[in-house]
């Protein structure tokens, strides 16, 4: 029985393994705030994805700085 169900991915980190946060909290590399680094693995796929959003804002933020 072949069932063609596509499982769902899960949300992709942003790490790219470099750690360092600047003075605001924020990785210099995926721009994710300290907390939303140490939780990453408990939060929920939706969680995840409003994360994403917050890192292209900031780094819409950073272009107009």
């Amino acid at each position: 029985m072949n069932n063609n169900v596509a499982l769902p991915r899960p949300v992709r980190s942003p790490c790219i393994g470099v750690c360092a946060l600047d003075e605001k909290d924020l990785c210099i590399a995926c721009r994710r705030t300290g907390m939303e680094i140490a939780e990453w693995g408990v939060l929920t796929d939706e969680e995840k994805k409003r994360v994403w959003v917050l890192i292209r804002e900031r780094e819409e933020q950073d272009q107009q700085a």
